[in-house]
């Protein structure tokens, strides 16, 4: 009995070991440039955007701070600092948005943050969260500024 269970155990190893190929579309170059893992995968820092504590009745310095947000936004893109960042619809935990911070650590990501003027004045608050995606997740921005008529 026990060596049966040995066969078996072996024989679900070696399987295993040769489950995993490697790509015929693999371009190590390319890898190496956007700090990918044998996966294709790297670290960054997910950010949940949520209503701050500030109450701001100026209306005139709200639309001001959240000029000043969309304008850090377009800068830290250009950087190559943020690479995903969007609105969330209408929920009941008042999340607003999603930042992806091309970044390995929360303590980068929390300095990234301090650039941006609707969360230095509280109107926006943040939760950071690391997170393992694709290290290809930059391309898209290039593209996207193909497609993109209306700038906000």
């Amino acid at each position: 009995m026990k060596s049966l269970c040995s066969i078996l155990f072996f024989s679900f190893l070696a399987f295993s070991v040769n489950a995993q190929s490697v790509s015929t579309a693999y371009n190590q170059a390319l890898a190496d440039s956007l700090g990918a893992d044998e996966y294709g995968m790297k670290p960054y820092v997910l950010v949940i955007l949520k209503t701050g504590s500030s109450k701001l009745n100026d209306q005139n310095k709200v639309s001001e701070l959240f000029r000043g947000h969309l304008n850090n936004i377009g800068k830290l893109a250009e950087e190559g600092k943020l690479v995903v960042a969007g609105p969330l619809g209408k929920n009941e935990k008042n999340y607003r948005g999603i930042f992806i911070f091309n970044t390995k650590t929360i303590e980068e990501a929390k300095d990234m943050l301090q650039t941006d003027p609707a969360i230095k004045e509280k109107l926006l608050d943040a939760e950071l969260y690391e997170w393992y995606g694709s290290a290809a997740l930059p391309m898209y921005l290039p593209a996207h500024t193909k497609i993109e008529k209306i700038r906000p």
